[in-house]
């Protein structure tokens, strides 16, 4: 079963929000996924673009129960 790690940016503000999955992605071994909740915006539309760019594989965007908040789930 693969390792999941979370992390919450719905405080934060792009450009924060890709650094901060960038290098929560470097922690991880390979095959193991990142859950990073964001809020709607800048972060929705950039971290799915940009992680796609940088080789990671975006599995899902969701949007969550809570006010607002979207799931994304990245396998490294």
């Amino acid at each position: 079963m693969a390792k999941y790690q979370q992390i919450d940016l719905t405080k934060e503000h792009c450009p924060m929000t890709f650094v901060k999955t960038k290098i929560a992605l470097s922690k991880l071994q390979k095959g193991e996924v990142l859950i990073v909740l964001v809020t709607e915006g800048e972060a929705l539309e950039n971290i799915p673009s940009s992680a796609t760019e940088q080789g990671y594989e975006v599995i899902s965007v969701t949007k969550t129960e809570k006010n607002g908040v979207h799931q994304i789930e990245i396998r490294k």
